[in-house]
Parts: C-alpha cells; structure tokens; sequence
C-alpha cells in the first residue's frame, strides 16, 4: 500500500477513535469520497491495535489497577478498587460484544455501511451530545460508576455499533446525561473502549488469519505505530481540553459533516 495511503489511514483511526466524531464512520467513508482503495483487515487490526496502546499507556495506572484485580475478580471477591473496576468493564462490554456478533451473523451490519446511514448518524447523535452536554449535571466522578450506570453505558455503547454513531461520542453522551463532569465521562468512556477494541482486535485478527490475509508486515508495522502515536496525541489534547472547552466543537463538525454527507448520498 502506498505510504500516503497508511499515514492517512492510521491518522484517521487515530485521531478518531476516541474523538466524539467516529472512527469507523471516518474509515467507511475513506474509499467511498476517494478512489483509494479498501486497507484491508489486517490493517483494520494494525490500527486498532495502535489505538489500544494508546489508551493502555495514557490510563496505565487505571490499567494497571483493574489487572492486579482480575486475580480477586476470578476468586469471586470485589474487595478492591482494582477488582471492582474490572469487574464494572467486563458488564459494560458484554452488550456491545452480544449484539455485535447477532449483527454480523445476520448480515445486518453490511447493510448499515453506507454514506447515507453515517450522515444521519453523525447528525442525529452529534446533537443528542450536544443536549447532553448542555443540560447534564456535572457532580459525579469516575470512582462513582456503578454497576447499573456500567450495564447503561453497556448498552449505550452498543448503539455505536451502527456507523457513525461514534463509541466515544454515544457513551460521553451517556455518561453527561448521568451526571458525570466532561472530563470523567470521556474518562469513563476511555477505559470501556479498552475491552472492546481488544475484543475486535481479536475478531479481526481470527478472520485475517483464517482468510490467510496477513498483509505486509512492514505495512501493518508502519499503521500501528502512526495510529498509536495519533491517538496518544488526540487523547492527550481533548482530556487536557475538557477543563476548559465543551463538546460543542466536536458537535458542530458532525453536524456540518452529517448535513453534507445526507446531501451528498440522498436516493
């Protein structure tokens, strides 16, 4: 793949990802508005792996706690903070992960690929954000999420399973709408992505190996890395924001970009 091409597209991915705007709606859209051509799965798990590492590294200190309480988890004990945040990613994560599979067994999420789909999505949900953001409290922090508030989040993220809904951007939507300051939702919204890109990760990673498509390694090397480092950077510049700038500006892009895309694709 030319190198033009995998710096666009690991810098898409990465700066998308954990932006309220949509990563896969973003990387949808990429060989549809241009004539390049489709990346691949294996460099669909390249990126996806690079933006794990991402949030790995700048949560490592969360990471590291919730690891040393999976051992206590297992042993059917919640008697650490570590083991309780565990335990409240795993409940978050098993809906995205159901209905995902129930939409890829049916066929349902092929259909739902298309430019037309992604506009109204970026539109619609970039204005719920918006109305969660102006009229959500801001009184609670992430060492208050609880087990009700993680299956609500749960489902909340399965919604982004349909194309440009963004899975940041629908669980910060979430998160505000229960009280949660910007910053601890997009907190909260950061450590449940972490679960779910793993187990795409996985996913992904089975059929490139199955369909024997394992891409040059140089390839995947290079959009692992540019990925990484374009979600380290986007992730570090929107938490240090949040102190002080809403969602609006995320909001008015999905619009604007929503508005265009339903223009553009209308039957």
């Amino acid at each position: 793949m030319p190198l033009f091409q995998l710096i666009l597209l690991a810098v898409i991915q990465g700066v998308t990802e954990f932006l309220p705007i949509s990563s896969s709606g973003h990387l949808i859209l990429l060989p549809q508005l241009t004539s390049l051509a489709d990346q691949g799965q294996a460099l669909d798990v390249a990126v996806h792996l690079g933006t794990l590492g991402a949030v790995i590294l700048y949560f490592w200190r969360d990471v590291a706690e919730a690891v040393a309480g999976l051992p206590h988890l297992l042993r059917g004990k919640l008697d650490t903070p570590g083991a309780r945040l565990a335990f409240l990613l795993i409940v978050a994560t098993i809906p995205a992960i159901v209905i995902g599979l129930v939409l890829k067994v049916s066929g349902i999420e092929e259909l739902m690929r298309s430019a037309f789909v992604i506009g109204w999505t970026m539109l619609i949900f970039g204005i719920v954000l918006w109305w969660a953001d102006r009229r959500g409290a801001e009184v609670k922090e992430a060492r208050d999420w609880t087990l009700r508030e993680a299956w609500l989040l749960g489902l909340w993220q399965a919604v982004a399973l349909i194309p440009g809904t963004s899975r940041s951007g629908i669980t910060i939507t979430g998160a505000r709408f229960m009280g949660y300051k910007r910053a601890d939702a997009a907190k909260v919204s950061m450590l449940m992505s972490i679960p779910v890109i793993l187990a795409s990760a996985v996913l992904l990673g089975a059929e490139v190996i199955a369909g024997g498509d394992v891409g040059a390694l140089t390839d995947v090397a290079i959009a692992a890395l540019l990925a990484f480092a374009s979600a380290l950077l986007a992730l570090t510049l929107m938490m240090r924001l949040l102190g002080s700038v809403s969602f609006t500006p995320y909001v008015i892009y999905r619009v604007i970009l929503g508005i265009g895309l339903i223009w553009w694709a209308w039957p």
